[in-house]
């Protein structure tokens, strides 16, 4: 069983990713959420958190092995506890991860079924299924950033939520907090115009491959 895989990012897709881990090239389903932070990093080195599931229906004589890859780890874990629910399988499930898995266990979690229902392949009579399913089992996966987003008086840091956001990603990459601080510093100190997550995690894995 593959659990994970580390190799050079070489395409990003709609919907895929090929990584090549010599002398092979993988190709790995991977949500929606993560495309923009992929597409800033083709060349790069990642690692990924992998799901094998075989497609198709075995009556039919037609069935396709698939890896499906997440950056973070717990985003792994929260997939697999989403594809508990009755009516969610993983093609599903993959179709419907178009936001991060932070805001999506907090929708659970504060019952929101009206943000549920608008992701893709959900609808309304699903998202109260995976409510009743998940809601109290899923708080574990609630990021810090969309928990204290909605508390009164959260101690401000010294990043906009766009940098946190592009700190996060390269966290998630294997960089250690101060680490990718030092390189965030550094790729706002060379490009004072940036302005979206994206700007940033590509500047700074930029800055990662000079680093000195």
């Amino acid at each position: 069983m593959i659990s994970a895989l580390t190799g050079t990012l070489k395409q990003v897709g709609e919907d895929r990713v090929h990584i090549e881990a010599a002398p092979l090239v993988y190709e790995l389903l991977v949500p929606a959420a993560d495309l923009d932070l992929l597409q800033a990093g083709v060349g790069q080195e990642m690692t990924f958190h992998t799901i094998y599931y075989i497609e198709g229906d075995a009556s039919g004589g037609s069935l396709t092995p698939r890896l499906i890859g997440f950056l973070r780890p717990d985003d792994k874990r929260f997939f697999e506890k989403f594809i508990t629910v009755k009516g969610i399988g993983p093609k599903k499930a993959l179709k419907s991860f178009i936001m991060p898995c932070g805001e999506i266990a907090e929708a659970i979690e504060s019952k929101d079924a009206r943000f549920l229902s608008q992701l893709p392949m959900i609808g309304k009579r699903l998202a109260e299924q995976v409510i009743a399913e998940l809601s109290g089992k899923v708080q574990s996966f609630v990021t810090a950033g969309v928990a204290s987003g909605k508390k009164m008086g959260a101690i401000p840091t010294k990043y906009s939520s766009v940098e946190e956001d592009a700190l996060s990603a390269l966290m998630a990459l294997g960089e250690r907090r101060l680490d990718a601080e030092h390189l965030l510093d550094r790729a706002k100190q060379g490009n004072p115009s940036m302005a979206t997550t994206n700007d940033y995690v590509r500047e700074m894995l930029r800055m990662r491959t000079v680093r000195v």
